[in-house]
């Protein structure tokens, strides 16, 4: 493991205020977790959002940053509250209020991975949990709001574009009612993270490359959409969920023959919605 709390690749000159962002991707695991975790390395993945850093890996080229995590979500879940702490998981936490996501074993330190398989044997000490909040939380998240600080000064708004990806039975609940089975789900928890005219520029440029686009259902967005969306600040997060069966094979977890297609499809997407962050820019006079 490389330990390196997150990865940064900024365009050589910024021009947009959209910043790409994936806090799944990361496949970098510790040889002591593999160790300790009662799973095989091949169902440690399975909550993995294999291979969407390569799948956004253009962003900078469009004058757009792309940030992502330095651990794996099983290991520590950077879409998660650092205070969503698992009573039963991690030692010397006390019950406060039912939360659905760590009740679900899906806290910030995660439980289970995919399909609600267990990943220790045994409780972890709080100080292990609270070292891995130091080590990778703090600094992805301190390094996010530093983009979109920046976003801010530069452009006067930020749009943040939250990165992930979706097992295809995800769909299976929800496509009884639609026309057409969605491959991309968007989520700004019901207009509450970013403002309609942003979330509808960004369904037009997945619709452009003949993508079915859904929002909110299932997937309306968690944490990062909550802490960083706040559209009457000019401030817009969209969750991106991708239908993996698109670009890989989920059982193996290996890119599908034509992934590289799957890429340069989503390359044209990435160039569109990067464009929206250089319109409605605020006038020097303002």
């Amino acid at each position: 493991m490389t330990n390196a709390a997150y990865h940064l690749f900024q365009p050589g000159q910024r021009q947009s205020a959209v910043v790409f962002a994936s806090p799944h991707s990361s496949s970098d695991y510790p040889d002591a977790f593999l160790r300790r975790s009662v799973l095989d390395r091949n169902a440690i993945r399975s909550s993995e959002d294999a291979f969407v850093d390569r799948l956004f890996d253009a962003a900078p080229e469009f004058g757009a940053p792309l940030l992502l995590a330095g651990a794996p979500r099983a290991y520590v879940d950077l879409n998660r509250g650092a205070d969503e702490l698992d009573p039963a998981l991690i030692e010397d936490v006390q019950r406060n209020g039912h939360n659905p996501r760590i009740a679900s074993g899906l806290g910030v330190i995660p439980r289970v991975v995919a399909n609600g398989r267990a990943i220790y044997r045994g409780k972890l000490a709080r100080a292990e949990a609270e070292r891995r909040i130091e080590a990778y939380w703090k600094p992805y998240h301190g390094a996010l709001q530093s983009l979109l600080d920046d976003s801010h000064m530069q452009f006067g708004r930020a749009i943040l574009i939250d990165c992930h990806s979706m097992p295809h039975e995800a769909m299976d609940g929800v496509t009884r009612s639609l026309a057409r089975r969605p491959q991309v789900v968007l989520g700004d928890r019901f207009g509450a993270a970013a403002s309609a005219d942003v979330v509808d520029r960004i369904e037009a440029a997945f619709a452009a490359a003949g993508l079915v686009v859904a929002r909110n259902t299932p997937f309306a967005g968690a944490y990062v959409a909550q802490t960083y969306g706040r559209p009457s600040r000019r401030q817009h997060a969209i969750q991106v969920e991708i239908d993996r069966s698109l670009y890989m094979d989920e059982t193996t977890i290996r890119p599908r023959a034509d992934f590289e297609a799957f890429r340069a499809l989503l390359r044209g997407v990435i160039a569109d919605i990067a464009a929206i962050g250089l319109e409605d820019m605020p006038l020097a006079a303002e």
